[in-house]
């Protein structure tokens, strides 16, 4: 786990588990700088090394114009909309534990070999070891990033 603030390394953790095929979950209190983290820092990485915005799909859930994202069915057929090819796509899912049955739209998009997936939560249920048993093995539980 990493306990410190450090932008680079924590960018480094990112980039190191890149298209692992598990879920890259970013924890931490509410402030900490996750999504930024994700949104700003990560997302600067990924179109410096060439990858086009259409690729990188960013779904902020505790912000209200997407509110109705916050039903795990319509989300996950706004995420199915997103990906239109064949190409790698990064989907950035900004406070994930706002979706009840979360864990299903995860593992279903984990099934997909062209999409790389990163979370942040913040809550206690989230932060929970029974999130990893929920996950059944597809997050990257063992090095979760903690900020």
């Amino acid at each position: 786990m990493i306990h410190d603030n450090k932008p680079r390394q924590n960018l480094n953790q990112l980039i190191d588990r890149m298209n692992n095929g598990m879920i890259k979950v970013i924890t931490g209190l509410r402030r900490s700088g996750k999504s930024f983290l994700m949104n700003r820092i990560f997302y600067n990485y990924l179109k410096s090394i060439g990858i086009d915005d259409e690729h990188i799909v960013l779904v902020q859930l505790d912000v209200e114009e997407n509110e109705r994202l916050l039903d795990r069915h319509v989300l996950a057929d706004y995420l199915r909309e997103q990906i239109k090819d064949d190409g790698q796509y990064y989907l950035f899912l900004d406070e994930i534990q706002e979706v009840d049955g979360f864990e299903t739209v995860l593992n279903s998009f984990l099934r997909r070999d062209n999409v790389d997936l990163y979370v942040t939560g913040s809550n206690s249920r989230f932060l929970s070891t029974d999130i990893k048993t929920e996950l059944r093995g597809r997050c990257d539980e063992d090095h979760p990033l903690k900020l």
